[in-house]
């Protein structure tokens, strides 16, 4: 018998690090082998689940400040997370933003800088982006892009959004109002057609081109390739053979709704295993109420919060999803002998 923990980020509370070594630590308390495979969407804690940083450079923030951004370069493998350099969270949230002043500068030069170290292969991971500047401002940052053509150019991102669609679809979420919604909106249609004619590339026809602000386009027009960011990591870690040898999967994200069957962490991990006849279940921060029930099935979801309650503490969440582990190995060993 052989149990597969592959978690996302509970967000705010665990990492998919801690979350998924909660889960293998149940397994061997009840003398079951683990194996231990963190993963994420593409999104925020992507870098943690490719290996985590073991590199720090000072870069240009969102705003202009200067910010120290990690990031990891192993082997010829440059993986950089966009909210590390150009993140709503370092300038404070929405309301602190500056919407249309907003750069992905950082990003750019964290791609620059790995071509400097001789990358072959550069992996950037967005979500939680402060900007919606169409990654002009990365692809300013990067002084010989030609470079680019002789590296695996790879961008992971969860959303289907297009390029010019970017300030209407997530512009508010970066503090954008609608005047200012407008406003870049027409921006991007300028640089949309401003690529198209300087790198040849038609943006505007890329499906999730609008992810990051437009980041995803920018770095398109330069030649990178958008993979849905579960895929990508599901792929670098071996998450396909490792499920296909299991007995059963145990995965688990913060909030699991409908959307989490979209390129998320719990639809990724069902769809690979449903093929290979491998059960799922699925511990969850919490579930959405309006979940489709056909969804739930596949995950076989349990809800820390209607198991603890909604006061759990960040310290015990850990624990909780431990105890959650538990029995539900202990369920798999119970078929499994009966």
């Amino acid at each position: 018998m052989h149990v597969v923990a592959a978690a996302d980020k509970f967000k705010g509370s665990a990492t998919a690090a801690g979350a998924c070594a909660a889960i293998g630590h149940a397994c061997w308390q009840l003398g079951i082998d683990c194996t231990e495979i963190p993963v994420a969407d593409g999104g925020e804690g992507t870098l943690d689940a490719l290996g985590g940083p073991n590199r720090s450079t000072l870069v240009t923030g969102p705003l202009g400040d200067p910010v120290s951004a990690e990031w990891r370069f192993h082997r010829g493998v440059a993986v950089i997370e966009m909210a590390k350099a150009s993140g709503l969270s370092l300038v404070g949230g929405a309301e602190h933003n500056d919407a249309i002043a907003a750069t992905t500068t950082g990003v750019g030069e964290l791609i620059d800088t790995a071509l400097d170290l001789g990358a072959k292969k550069i992996i950037v991971c967005l979500g939680g982006s402060a900007t919606t500047d169409g990654g002009l401002g990365a692809v300013r940052a990067i002084h010989s892009p030609a470079r680019l053509r002789g590296v695996e150019f790879l961008v992971a991102c969860d959303v289907e959004t297009i390029f010019i669609d970017a300030a209407r679809v997530f512009g508010a979420q970066k503090g954008a109002v609608p005047n200012q919604i407008k406003f870049l909106t027409s921006r991007l249609e300028r640089l949309q057609q401003m690529y198209q004619q300087q790198f040849g590339v038609d943006v505007g026809a890329i499906s999730g081109s609008g992810a990051a602000g437009g980041l995803a386009g920018g770095l398109c027009a330069l030649g990178a390739k958008l993979i849905a960011g579960f895929e990508l990591v599901a792929e670098e870690v071996g998450l396909h053979e490792a499920v296909h040898a299991a007995s059963l999967v145990i995965t688990g994200e913060g909030f699991l709704d409908n959307q989490s069957f979209e390129g998320k962490v719990v639809g990724g991990i069902c769809d690979i295993a449903e093929p290979a006849h491998v059960p799922v279940s699925a511990i969850c921060g919490d579930i959405d109420t309006e979940i489709d029930e056909s969804l739930l099935k596949r995950a076989n979801p349990v809800s820390l919060v209607s198991q603890y309650g909604t006061e759990i503490s960040m310290s015990r969440v850990l624990q909780c999803i431990e105890e959650q582990a538990t029995l539900i190995v202990r369920r798999l060993i119970s078929s499994s002998s009966s």
